[in-house]
Protein backbone atom coordinates (compact mmCIF):
# COMPACT_ATOMS: atom_id res chain seq x y z
CA UNK A 1 0.00 0.00 0.00
CA UNK A 2 1.06 3.46 -0.97
CA UNK A 3 1.99 6.08 1.66
CA UNK A 4 1.40 9.68 0.97
CA UNK A 5 4.16 11.90 2.59
CA UNK A 6 3.09 14.71 5.40
CA UNK A 7 3.58 18.01 3.24
CA UNK A 8 4.32 19.11 7.19
CA UNK A 9 6.92 16.93 8.42
CA UNK A 10 10.19 18.40 8.64
CA UNK A 11 12.74 16.69 5.94
CA UNK A 12 15.60 13.82 7.18
CA UNK A 13 18.18 14.97 9.54
CA UNK A 14 21.26 15.88 7.44
CA UNK A 15 24.56 15.45 9.38
CA UNK A 16 25.12 17.96 11.89
CA UNK A 17 27.55 20.91 11.46
CA UNK A 18 29.21 19.27 14.91
CA UNK A 19 29.53 15.88 13.54
CA UNK A 20 31.17 16.75 10.32
CA UNK A 21 33.54 18.48 12.26
CA UNK A 22 34.41 15.57 14.73
CA UNK A 23 34.56 13.90 11.11
CA UNK A 24 37.11 16.05 9.86
CA UNK A 25 38.94 15.56 13.35
CA UNK A 26 38.61 12.00 13.15
CA UNK A 27 40.63 12.32 9.63
CA UNK A 28 43.54 14.73 11.23
CA UNK A 29 44.08 12.16 14.32
CA UNK A 30 44.50 9.15 11.79
CA UNK A 31 46.89 11.27 9.62
CA UNK A 32 49.10 12.00 12.48
CA UNK A 33 48.79 8.26 13.57
CA UNK A 34 50.12 7.55 10.03
CA UNK A 35 52.95 9.49 10.41
CA UNK A 36 54.75 9.46 13.74
CA UNK A 37 58.29 11.18 12.91
CA UNK A 38 60.65 11.42 15.58
CA UNK A 39 63.15 13.67 15.57
CA UNK A 40 66.18 12.26 17.17
CA UNK A 41 65.94 9.80 14.36
CA UNK A 42 64.33 11.11 11.48
CA UNK A 43 65.63 14.69 11.71
CA UNK A 44 69.38 14.42 12.34
CA UNK A 45 72.49 16.36 12.05
CA UNK A 46 73.61 19.96 13.38
CA UNK A 47 73.76 23.49 12.66
CA UNK A 48 76.79 24.75 11.13
CA UNK A 49 79.07 27.08 12.56
CA UNK A 50 78.62 30.25 9.95
CA UNK A 51 75.76 32.41 9.22
CA UNK A 52 72.16 30.13 9.48
CA UNK A 53 70.20 32.82 8.08
CA UNK A 54 70.21 34.96 4.91
CA UNK A 55 70.52 38.31 4.65
CA UNK A 56 66.98 38.72 3.71
CA UNK A 57 65.56 37.40 6.52
CA UNK A 58 67.41 38.89 9.03
CA UNK A 59 65.06 41.25 10.76
CA UNK A 60 67.63 44.21 11.03
CA UNK A 61 67.92 43.74 7.43
CA UNK A 62 64.88 45.92 6.99
CA UNK A 63 67.23 49.00 8.18
CA UNK A 64 69.78 48.87 5.41
CA UNK A 65 71.62 51.89 6.82
CA UNK A 66 72.08 49.95 9.98
CA UNK A 67 72.47 46.51 8.64
CA UNK A 68 75.17 48.13 5.61
CA UNK A 69 77.55 48.94 8.22
CA UNK A 70 77.65 45.22 10.38
CA UNK A 71 81.17 43.30 9.53
CA UNK A 72 80.60 39.84 7.97
CA UNK A 73 80.96 38.44 11.90
CA UNK A 74 78.23 40.89 13.31
CA UNK A 75 75.77 38.88 10.64
CA UNK A 76 76.65 35.49 11.33
CA UNK A 77 76.24 36.12 15.23
CA UNK A 78 73.13 38.35 14.78
CA UNK A 79 71.70 35.57 12.59
CA UNK A 80 72.48 32.90 15.30
CA UNK A 81 70.80 35.27 17.92
CA UNK A 82 67.65 35.60 15.89
CA UNK A 83 67.54 32.93 15.61
CA UNK A 84 67.98 31.43 18.53
CA UNK A 85 65.04 33.88 20.20
CA UNK A 86 62.88 32.19 17.49
CA UNK A 87 63.47 28.84 18.81
CA UNK A 88 63.36 29.81 22.80
CA UNK A 89 60.05 31.38 21.76
CA UNK A 90 58.63 28.45 20.09
CA UNK A 91 59.52 26.25 22.92
CA UNK A 92 57.21 28.79 25.33
CA UNK A 93 54.53 29.00 23.39
CA UNK A 94 53.70 24.95 22.56
CA UNK A 95 54.51 24.58 26.72
CA UNK A 96 51.44 27.54 26.85
CA UNK A 97 49.61 25.63 24.09
CA UNK A 98 50.25 21.74 26.35
CA UNK A 99 48.96 23.33 29.17
CA UNK A 100 45.87 25.07 27.59
CA UNK A 101 45.16 21.79 25.87
CA UNK A 102 45.53 20.03 29.02
CA UNK A 103 42.79 22.06 30.55
CA UNK A 104 40.58 21.81 27.61
CA UNK A 105 40.48 17.82 28.21
CA UNK A 106 39.93 18.22 32.36
CA UNK A 107 37.26 20.09 31.16
CA UNK A 108 35.35 17.52 28.83
CA UNK A 109 32.36 15.80 29.88
CA UNK A 110 33.06 12.98 26.84
CA UNK A 111 36.60 12.16 26.83
CA UNK A 112 35.52 10.04 23.59
CA UNK A 113 34.65 13.27 21.88
CA UNK A 114 37.02 13.24 18.75
CA UNK A 115 38.20 16.67 19.35
CA UNK A 116 40.14 14.89 22.89
CA UNK A 117 42.17 12.60 20.78
CA UNK A 118 43.16 14.64 18.49
CA UNK A 119 44.18 17.21 21.08
CA UNK A 120 46.45 14.21 22.42
CA UNK A 121 47.79 14.10 19.44
CA UNK A 122 48.55 17.34 19.32
CA UNK A 123 50.21 17.54 22.22
CA UNK A 124 52.55 14.28 21.39
CA UNK A 125 53.77 16.41 18.09
CA UNK A 126 54.46 19.56 20.16
CA UNK A 127 56.43 17.62 22.93
CA UNK A 128 58.52 16.32 19.73
CA UNK A 129 58.70 19.55 18.62
CA UNK A 130 59.80 21.27 21.83
CA UNK A 131 62.71 18.47 22.16
CA UNK A 132 64.22 19.26 18.42
CA UNK A 133 63.71 22.67 19.53
CA UNK A 134 66.11 22.28 22.78
CA UNK A 135 68.75 20.41 20.46
CA UNK A 136 69.18 23.56 18.08
CA UNK A 137 69.19 25.88 21.19
CA UNK A 138 72.30 23.35 22.41
CA UNK A 139 74.02 24.14 19.26
CA UNK A 140 73.29 27.49 18.49
CA UNK A 141 73.69 28.46 22.00
CA UNK A 142 72.28 32.09 21.83
CA UNK A 143 73.84 34.80 24.40
CA UNK A 144 71.41 37.26 24.08
CA UNK A 145 69.28 38.56 27.66
CA UNK A 146 65.69 39.02 26.81
CA UNK A 147 64.76 42.73 28.20
CA UNK A 148 61.02 41.82 28.44
CA UNK A 149 61.53 38.19 30.33
CA UNK A 150 61.46 39.95 33.42
CA UNK A 151 59.91 38.76 37.10
CA UNK A 152 56.98 41.45 36.54
CA UNK A 153 56.46 39.81 33.70
CA UNK A 154 56.31 36.18 34.72
CA UNK A 155 54.54 37.18 37.76
CA UNK A 156 51.56 38.91 34.82
CA UNK A 157 51.87 35.44 33.44
CA UNK A 158 50.69 33.51 36.01
CA UNK A 159 47.47 35.67 36.06
CA UNK A 160 46.87 36.12 32.38
CA UNK A 161 47.86 32.59 30.81
CA UNK A 162 44.76 30.95 33.46
CA UNK A 163 43.19 33.34 32.09
CA UNK A 164 43.22 32.93 28.55
CA UNK A 165 42.94 29.12 29.00
CA UNK A 166 39.14 29.73 30.59
CA UNK A 167 37.93 31.25 27.09
CA UNK A 168 38.25 28.56 24.93
CA UNK A 169 37.83 30.69 21.83
CA UNK A 170 40.13 33.88 22.90
CA UNK A 171 42.88 31.13 23.39
CA UNK A 172 42.34 29.05 20.17
CA UNK A 173 42.89 32.40 18.45
CA UNK A 174 46.06 32.71 20.80
CA UNK A 175 47.06 29.15 19.31
CA UNK A 176 46.34 30.15 15.75
CA UNK A 177 48.50 33.10 16.21
CA UNK A 178 51.61 31.56 17.53
CA UNK A 179 51.20 29.26 14.83
CA UNK A 180 50.72 31.37 11.51
CA UNK A 181 53.74 33.54 12.88
CA UNK A 182 56.40 31.01 12.78
CA UNK A 183 54.61 29.32 10.28
CA UNK A 184 55.59 32.12 7.46
CA UNK A 185 59.10 32.30 9.02
CA UNK A 186 59.89 28.81 8.36
CA UNK A 187 58.46 28.94 4.89
CA UNK A 188 60.85 31.46 3.93
CA UNK A 189 63.57 29.59 5.42
CA UNK A 190 62.73 26.93 4.18
CA UNK A 191 63.09 28.12 0.56
CA UNK A 192 65.63 30.04 0.48
CA UNK A 193 68.91 28.15 -0.75
CA UNK A 194 71.14 30.14 1.67
CA UNK A 195 69.54 28.51 4.81
CA UNK A 196 71.47 26.58 7.35
CA UNK A 197 70.47 23.03 5.79
CA UNK A 198 69.72 21.82 9.01
CA UNK A 199 67.57 24.64 9.60
CA UNK A 200 65.97 23.83 6.28
CA UNK A 201 64.94 20.58 7.48
CA UNK A 202 63.34 21.36 10.54
CA UNK A 203 61.60 23.77 9.04
CA UNK A 204 60.31 21.51 6.68
CA UNK A 205 59.33 18.99 9.01
CA UNK A 206 57.90 21.75 11.87
CA UNK A 207 55.45 23.12 8.88
CA UNK A 208 54.32 19.46 7.90
CA UNK A 209 53.02 18.69 11.29
CA UNK A 210 51.67 22.21 12.31
CA UNK A 211 49.86 22.53 9.02
CA UNK A 212 47.54 19.49 10.77
CA UNK A 213 47.28 21.98 14.25
CA UNK A 214 46.07 25.22 12.23
CA UNK A 215 43.74 22.94 10.68
CA UNK A 216 42.47 21.74 13.73
CA UNK A 217 42.70 25.43 15.67
CA UNK A 218 39.96 26.34 12.46
CA UNK A 219 37.72 23.49 12.74
CA UNK A 220 37.51 24.28 16.55
CA UNK A 221 37.14 28.29 16.21
CA UNK A 222 33.51 29.15 14.93
CA UNK A 223 32.03 26.38 17.74
CA UNK A 224 34.30 28.00 20.09
CA UNK A 225 33.05 31.84 19.16
CA UNK A 226 29.32 30.29 18.79
CA UNK A 227 29.67 29.86 22.58
CA UNK A 228 32.24 32.43 23.52
CA UNK A 229 30.46 34.88 26.13
CA UNK A 230 29.91 38.82 25.74
CA UNK A 231 33.35 39.60 27.22
CA UNK A 232 35.38 36.95 25.50
CA UNK A 233 33.56 38.62 21.85
CA UNK A 234 35.06 42.07 23.13
CA UNK A 235 38.40 40.85 23.88
CA UNK A 236 38.76 38.95 20.31
CA UNK A 237 37.26 41.79 18.21
CA UNK A 238 39.42 44.43 20.58
CA UNK A 239 42.64 42.80 21.96
CA UNK A 240 43.01 39.59 19.76
CA UNK A 241 44.77 41.71 17.25
CA UNK A 242 47.01 43.17 20.18
CA UNK A 243 47.58 40.05 21.25
CA UNK A 244 48.70 38.73 17.68
CA UNK A 245 51.04 41.48 17.10
CA UNK A 246 52.84 41.44 20.20
CA UNK A 247 53.47 37.60 19.14
CA UNK A 248 54.91 38.81 16.03
CA UNK A 249 57.07 41.78 17.35
CA UNK A 250 58.40 39.60 20.10
CA UNK A 251 59.56 36.35 18.49
CA UNK A 252 62.70 38.35 18.00
CA UNK A 253 63.36 39.83 21.14
CA UNK A 254 65.14 43.59 21.32
CA UNK A 255 68.25 41.76 23.27
CA UNK A 256 69.48 39.93 20.15
CA UNK A 257 70.58 43.77 18.80
CA UNK A 258 73.02 44.10 22.10
CA UNK A 259 74.98 41.27 20.73
CA UNK A 260 76.12 43.40 17.64
CA UNK A 261 76.66 46.54 19.74
CA UNK A 262 73.23 48.03 18.63
CA UNK A 263 70.77 50.11 21.03
CA UNK A 264 68.84 47.11 22.16
CA UNK A 265 65.26 48.97 22.48
CA UNK A 266 65.53 51.37 19.77
CA UNK A 267 66.84 49.33 17.09
CA UNK A 268 63.83 47.06 18.27
CA UNK A 269 61.11 49.46 17.47
CA UNK A 270 62.87 50.70 14.57
CA UNK A 271 62.66 47.48 13.35
CA UNK A 272 59.31 46.85 13.99
CA UNK A 273 57.95 49.92 12.29
CA UNK A 274 59.82 49.24 9.27
CA UNK A 275 58.20 49.05 6.17
CA UNK A 276 59.80 45.77 5.10
CA UNK A 277 58.99 44.03 8.66
CA UNK A 278 55.50 45.73 8.84
CA UNK A 279 54.77 43.78 5.80
CA UNK A 280 55.75 40.72 6.93
CA UNK A 281 53.85 41.23 9.76
CA UNK A 282 50.59 41.72 7.35
CA UNK A 283 51.49 38.83 5.43
CA UNK A 284 52.34 36.40 9.09
CA UNK A 285 48.47 37.88 10.67
CA UNK A 286 46.05 38.10 7.29
CA UNK A 287 45.31 34.42 7.71
CA UNK A 288 44.22 34.83 10.96
CA UNK A 289 41.32 37.27 9.80
CA UNK A 290 39.46 34.28 7.91
CA UNK A 291 38.45 31.67 10.69
CA UNK A 292 37.19 35.67 12.24
CA UNK A 293 35.38 36.47 9.51
CA UNK A 294 34.10 32.81 8.32
CA UNK A 295 32.72 32.67 12.22
CA UNK A 296 30.65 36.28 12.01
CA UNK A 297 33.12 37.48 15.01
CA UNK A 298 33.32 41.19 13.54
CA UNK A 299 29.55 43.18 13.76
CA UNK A 300 28.28 43.81 10.67
CA UNK A 301 31.48 42.11 8.69
CA UNK A 302 33.46 45.43 9.55
CA UNK A 303 37.00 44.66 10.72
CA UNK A 304 37.85 46.71 13.56
CA UNK A 305 40.60 49.29 13.36
CA UNK A 306 43.07 47.10 15.62
CA UNK A 307 42.60 44.26 12.99
CA UNK A 308 42.78 46.35 10.19
CA UNK A 309 46.37 47.86 11.37
CA UNK A 310 47.43 44.59 12.58
CA UNK A 311 46.86 42.85 9.46
CA UNK A 312 47.11 45.33 6.67
CA UNK A 313 43.59 45.19 5.57
CA UNK A 314 40.64 47.13 4.76
CA UNK A 315 37.15 47.12 7.04
CA UNK A 316 36.03 44.07 4.76
CA UNK A 317 39.04 42.04 4.92
CA UNK A 318 40.66 43.05 1.80
CA UNK A 319 44.70 43.41 1.74
CA UNK A 320 45.00 47.36 1.69
CA UNK A 321 47.53 47.06 -0.97
CA UNK A 322 45.32 45.00 -3.54
CA UNK A 323 42.37 46.72 -2.91
CA UNK A 324 44.35 50.23 -3.59
CA UNK A 325 45.62 48.18 -7.22
CA UNK A 326 41.87 47.05 -7.82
Amino acid sequence: MATTMDPTAAPAAAPTAARTVGQRIERLSTASLNRILDPDVDVPGEVGPGQVLPDELISLANLPEVFGTLTPTQRRTLSREEFGSIVETGVRFESVLMAGFSMEIVGRADLTDPRVTYLLHEMGEETRHSRLFVRLLTQIRPEAKNPIDTPLVRVLERIVLPVLMSMPALFCLLVLSGEEVPDLLQKLASEHPDTDPMIKSVSKYHRQEEARHLAFARLLFPEQWAAAGPLERFLIRHVGSRIATGMFDTIVHPGVYATVGLPTWKTWRAVNRSPGRTALRHRALRPLLNPLLDAGSFRGGRVPKGWRIAAGVDRHGRDVTSAKAA
